[in-house]
């Protein structure tokens, strides 16, 4: 039997049908498509998802960007057994994809992209918006998105959308493979009808896999941590995607090895947990990065090793310091020369627990202790960044998240990615819950943090959800703000004022850059932005656009605001210029290096001062072989 349908209709129909399955949970894999529509869409997918209203939630978006964010959003805080679809007319509409297509890839987060495409039976050449390649007459601007994309299709023909599609939800679905996933769609192929077979929309379940561990990689592993006297435990991402949370406090607990953690993986372990040390690397703590020195092994849990997390190639300095991988993907297992142990995060971690309580492994009691008291010392250095003396006085930016932190409890939900929240939150921020800290660092994209907290929200509505956004990104993309209140969508968004780029301006300042070009400032007398700050009104401009906004001058008034809109079922601003004198303390600052290579040849003296101290550091780095 068959049924005849437009390819965009036959399209909506199947990925309706589609559910993921992990340990008896069975979750849809499309949950909504968000769209903006133009030519290249609004008659194909645009009418489909009206035709089938019933079975496939819409949202619509602002901004392609945007689009894409919020759908990665929706998909972590799905533990990526369900996310979202983004359509786009052809044109602006499909290059806006590329940024949020590069973050989904990069982090591993699935995302569906359906850009509309030119015509396939190009009865006008050019049509409006299509680039010309002279030498290729099957190139559109969608090739953009080829390496930015796991699985990348062009559907020319009707029946070429059943294989499409059946790819495009293996990758979705596969741990190792997920990220972007993007089927470009002619325009005239979306409106065109075929006889579908009945059984293309027959429910289909797509089973999420967690291997075990090869039982040669388990036992050789078991001897590397029995062998260590000073290992140390890095939890990444792959720990939240495989929900191994209480598989690591359950290896932790049993041997005593401390856990730090990277962007992704914090809140693995809540921060009280006698064995959590906190953030890794040039973002990191002090107690942890400490570990990193002295460790003479480095089990690495669904990590990538990242420049910040590795100080650049500086922060594992132990001569003799060896790698152990626990990672689903054979290409991260072997980074740092490291020994692999490929398997799923919760899998091969309750293996390796096995396998050492039947031992009676745990690390020695002295190097217990140590680690304990870097802690506590540690938490006390945050107590005393948090608090603020003079509740009448303007709040530092460590004093917003100490307000915030008070605030909160194990429902709320953190999202940030780019600027000097970043730094400040891995260091400081006391992660009570195991989703409660949403770190997009892979990419770091100013931009992601409103959109993506209108995903979170969405796959988590009984939730606090809190945007957490400095000037700088908030003027990147503000305009999901306007889809949160049109949608009723009672997101957050506490936006800190500071004036400009704070975390690249104090970049700048110490490569030698002398901060040019990044402060929000009127140019002063040599040409320079060092004039007076800009009248700019991020408050005023987020009430323009329908939100509710508080506006909190001074400590208590940020008090008394954060527990106002945490409160709220409408979408909700809060708004604080913080301190930024000089003569204010900031957190402490970083506890390891990140390589930006500094100008060789320079006459200023701060670039000349700047190189003697990247040479320096760069005297240090090491490769892992």
């Amino acid at each position: 039997m068959t049924v005849r349908l437009t390819v965009a209709q036959a399209l909506v129909r199947f990925l309706a049908a589609q559910y993921t399955e992990r340990d008896g949970e069975r979750r849809r894999l499309i949950g909504a498509t968000w769209g903006i529509f133009g030519h290249g869409n609004v008659a194909g997918i645009g009418q489909a998802l009206v035709e089938h209203a019933d079975v496939m939630p819409f949202h619509q978006g602002r901004n392609e960007q945007s689009m894409v964010h919020a759908a990665v959003g929706y998909a972590r805080q799905s533990n990526r057994l369900s996310t979202h679809a983004v359509t786009t007319s052809i044109g602006p509409g499909a290059t806006n994809l590329v940024t949020g297509a590069a973050l989904a890839t990069i982090n591993h987060l699935p995302v569906l992209l359906l850009p509309g495409d030119v015509f396939a039976g190009r009865p006008a050449d050019p049509v409006l918006q299509q680039l010309q390649v002279p030498y290729a007459g099957d190139v559109s601007v969608n090739d953009c998105l080829r390496p930015v994309s796991r699985y990348f299709d062009r559907v020319h023909r009707p029946e070429a959308l059943i294989p499409a599609l059946l790819q495009a939800a293996r990758v979705l679905t596969d741990p190792v493979d997920t990220g972007a996933v993007t089927l470009a769609l002619p325009q005239d192929v979306q409106a065109e009808a075929y006889d579908w077979p009945d059984e293309f929309f027959a429910a289909r379940t797509w089973a999420v896999r967690r291997p075990g561990a090869d039982p040669a990689e388990l036992a050789e592993a078991v001897r590397m941590v029995r062998s260590a006297r000073r290992p140390l435990l890095i939890a990444g991402g792959g720990v939240r995607h495989s929900r191994a949370e209480a598989a690591l406090a359950e290896f932790a607990q049993a041997t005593g090895i401390p856990v730090a953690a990277t962007q992704s993986g914090k809140g693995a372990l809540p921060y009280d947990h006698p064995q959590d040390v906190g953030g890794i690397g040039h973002t990191g703590t002090a107690t942890a990065d400490a570990l990193a020195r002295g460790a003479d092994l480095v089990i690495g849990v669904g990590t990538r090793y990242t420049d910040f997390t590795t100080a650049s190639g500086t922060l594992f300095a132990d001569p003799g310091v060896r790698f152990l991988n626990l990672n689903i993907a054979p290409f991260d297992g072997h980074k740092q020369a490291g020994t692999p142990l490929i398997a799923d995060a919760r899998s091969g971690l309750a293996e390796l627990t096995e396998a050492l309580v039947m031992h009676g492994h745990r690390v020695p009691e002295a190097y217990a202790a140590g680690y304990r008291d870097g802690k506590a010392d540690w938490e006390r250095r945050v107590d005393d960044c948090f608090t603020a003396a003079d509740p009448a006085a303007r709040p530092t930016q460590a004093q917003v998240l100490g307000a915030l932190d008070a605030l909160v409890d194990g429902t709320d939900v953190v999202v940030n990615a780019a600027g000097s929240l970043p730094g400040d939150l891995h260091k400081l921020w006391r992660a009570r819950s195991a989703d409660q800290y949403h770190l997009e660092y892979g990419y770091s994209c100013m931009g992601y943090e409103i959109p993506a907290a209108i995903g979170v929200k969405l796959a988590a509505p009984e939730r606090p959800v809190w945007a957490l956004v400095g000037d700088g990104t908030y003027l990147m993309m503000p305009t999901e703000i306007v889809t949160a209140v049109q949608e009723g969508i009672a997101i957050k968004i506490l936006l800190v004022q500071n004036h400009g780029y704070a975390s690249i301006g104090g970049l700048s300042e110490s490569v030698g850059g002398e901060g040019f070009g990044t402060a929000y400032r009127f140019r002063d007398a040599d040409g320079g932005y060092r004039g007076a700050p800009l009248p700019v009104d991020l408050a005023a401009n987020a009430a323009s656009l329908g939100m509710r906004v508080l506006r909190a001058r001074t400590v208590a008034d940020l008090r008394t605001a954060l527990a106002e809109a945490r409160a709220a079922d409408t979408p909700t601003c809060v708004y604080v210029e913080t301190e930024t004198a000089d003569t204010v303390s900031g957190p402490p600052p970083a506890q390891a290096w990140w390589d930006v290579p500094v100008a060789e040849t320079a006459t200023r003296a701060s670039a000349v001062k700047a190189r003697e101290e990247y040479d320096r550091h760069v005297s240090t780095r090491r490769r892992h072989l």
